[in-house]
């Protein structure tokens, strides 16, 4: 079983990444190659404006989002903590398992995130908001090729989870 996830999680990581790249040249999900990069070069598509995903435990994880610093916004159905121009939307446990909200992957169930989060300051001051909010870093700091550059720039990374046990990356670049 433990194997089966292992493999779930990688695949859904290519699809992300091929679907980021525009489908094309994509190597070991590592960083673009020639043709990915030029491919990605007039490809209308931006950023993320959101991702969603169910909720579990509403109050901890709206209280984990808020003490990281995220602003927190409160729907009858859906939540979500908003940072930037992005936010990661949260679906209530009411809403995702009534059967009746179908504009979500059907198969998803808490926790299916793997979120990459750019730190905008320095890493000793990550590390002290994470020791702050009694975060246990679970791999890191480590060397990783983030999303910047075309998927080229690389950075430093911490890797946490939140109270649903998505997995949450924080790089510093």
């Amino acid at each position: 079983m433990e194997q089966r996830t292992e493999q779930s999680q990688a695949s859904r990581r290519q699809f992300i990444r091929r679907t980021l790249a525009g489908g094309l040249g994509v190597s070991s999900g590592l960083g673009a190659t020639e043709q990915g990069a030029t491919a990605q070069t007039t490809n209308p598509l931006r950023s993320f404006d959101h991702v969603s995903v169910p909720l579990r435990d509403t109050d901890a994880m709206l209280s984990f989002y808020r003490s990281l610093g995220f602003t927190i916004i409160e729907g009858p159905t859906i939540c979500a903590a908003a940072f930037g121009d992005s936010k990661l939307n949260m679906h209530r446990p009411e809403f995702w398992e009534s059967g009746t909200f179908t504009l979500r992957a059907p198969a998803a169930e808490p926790p299916c995130g793997d979120y990459c989060f750019v730190w905008g300051e320095s890493e000793e001051a990550l590390d002290a908001l994470l020791a702050r909010v009694g975060a246990d870093i679970i791999e890191g700091p480590a060397p990783r090729v983030g999303g910047r550059a075309l998927g080229t720039a690389e950075g430093t990374s911490r890797y946490i989870r939140d109270p649903d046990g998505n997995l949450l990356e924080f790089i510093v670049y």
